[in-house]
């Protein structure tokens, strides 16, 4: 079997694989959940055939054919240890043009179901913008709270919540890149369109974000519904608030720490920066924290109207009071 279809109904299938058949450098970019990259054409041959086709069509179709058909030969053993003749399987390309269609023919000659997206991972691509231009069907209660009040913990042991700063590996402030790089904007994107488009419970619970979480723009649907969420406000101890840094923020690369203050340089005065400086290169972290929180819990926008108030200086309490919320 092999056909092709639009992603719409690409959407209803269970794949038992679902094929990304672009170069490794396009998959690790952004990719449709759940897909593994088996590649017609590595990044260097990608690369190559990309150029030659400018000069020459037909030889670099000939060549891509060629190593389309070498890869292959190396992939086919590992599809079939792992996934038996008769399997269905989902393929996708940049576009829905010759690398995914040399594939699937391949494989539906084996005797593999092969269904292919028309229009690739461009199509999947058009889909969820549109996606990202309806109006969210989902009722949000959004967590607030300064800067180390306990929102991220509650988000992190509710079940019906989205976590924002997870999927964009970011803790949202400019001291909030220490987990590494973040994902690409599209990537970022594909995680939420899947979350969102098979959100199932009563209501989801969401940290307060600016629209900015690092390099990523939270879509503008998703912000709105944000906005207009019940607010819930987290009200923590100042020292609860500061061991809870000291928890995941240390220890902090020194290269990192300064790359951070300098972000927030344009907003605090000379001697506030030399003061803070100070304290970190005496290890004096605790008066760090201390003084950073003054930053940020003037720059922090509390919400002008507040629905709901706990005290999430008793994260067990909170969970439960939030719960009840969800009943």
């Amino acid at each position: 079997m092999y056909k092709e279809i639009d992603f719409e109904n690409f959407l209803k299938f269970k794949f038992d694989l679902l094929i990304d058949a672009r170069s490794p450098k396009e998959y690790n970019y952004a990719h449709i959940k759940s897909a593994q990259n088996y590649y017609a054409l590595n990044d260097s041959e990608f690369e190559e055939i990309g150029t030659l086709y400018k000069k020459n069509k037909g030889l670099a179709k000939a060549k891509g054919a060629s190593y389309i058909c070498k890869n292959m030969s190396e992939h086919i053993n590992m599809l079939y240890q792992n996934y038996k003749i008769g399997s269905l399987v989902g393929i996708y390309c940049a576009r829905g043009g010759k690398r995914s269609k040399a594939i699937a023919l391949i494989l539906a000659e084996l005797g593999y179901r092969v269904v292919r997206l028309k229009g690739g991972y461009k199509a999947y691509r058009s889909y969820v913008s549109e996606f990202f231009q309806k109006e969210l069907n989902i009722e949000f209660l959004c967590l607030c709270g300064n800067t180390a009040s306990g929102k991220t913990d509650l988000i992190q042991t509710l079940d019906n919540t989205l976590n924002l700063e997870k999927l964009a590996n970011h803790q949202g402030s400019s001291f909030g890149k220490i987990y590494g790089e973040q994902p690409s904007q599209k990537a970022f994107e594909d995680e939420l369109f899947y979350f969102l488009k098979d959100y199932t419970h009563k209501i989801c619970f969401i940290e307060a974000e600016s629209r900015q979480i690092g390099n990523l723009t939270i879509p503008l649907n998703l912000y709105n519904s944000m906005q207009k969420a019940k607010k819930i406000w987290c009200e923590c101890d100042m020292n609860l608030r500061i061991q809870r840094v000291l928890k995941n923020y240390t220890p902090m690369d020194k290269k990192v720490f300064y790359q951070c203050v300098e972000k927030i340089s344009p907003y605090i005065s000379k001697d506030f920066k030399l003061k803070l400086c100070q304290n970190y290169e005496e290890n004096n972290l605790e008066l760090c924290v201390k003084m950073l929180f003054e930053y940020y819990d003037k720059v922090y926008k509390k919400p002008t109207k507040i629905d709901y108030f706990i005290n999430s200086s008793n994260l067990d309490e909170a969970k439960k009071y939030l719960m009840s919320l969800n009943s």
